[in-house]
C-alpha cells in the first residue's frame, strides 16, 4: 500500500511517528536556541540569553510541531 493510499485510522505508524517526532522537535529547538543563547552570553558577557534561548526554542519548536502534525 503506498503512502497516499494509507489512512491513519488503518495504520498506527503515523501516530507513532508523531509521538517520536514531537519530543525530538522540542528537544532540538531547546538545544539549538539554547546553544545560540549560550554563545551570545559568552560573547556579550551576560547571563540572560541562555534561558531566553531555551524558552524561545521550546515555543518555536512547539509551534512547528503543532503546524506539522495538526490536521
Amino acid at each position: 500500500m503506498s503512502a497516499q493510499e494509507r489512512r491513519p485510522e488503518e495504520d498506527g505508524r503515523d501516530f507513532a511517528d508523531a509521538m517520536w517526532s514531537i519530543p525530538s522537535y522540542l528537544l532540538a529547538g531547546m538545544a539549538v536556541y539554547g546553544g545560540i543563547g549560550w554563545l551570545l552570553d559568552r560573547w556579550l558577557d551576560m547571563s540572560a540569553f541562555f534561558p531566553i534561548g531555551i524558552v524561545l526554542g521550546l515555543v518555536l519548536a512547539g509551534y512547528l510541531a503543532y503546524r506539522k502534525f495538526s490536521r
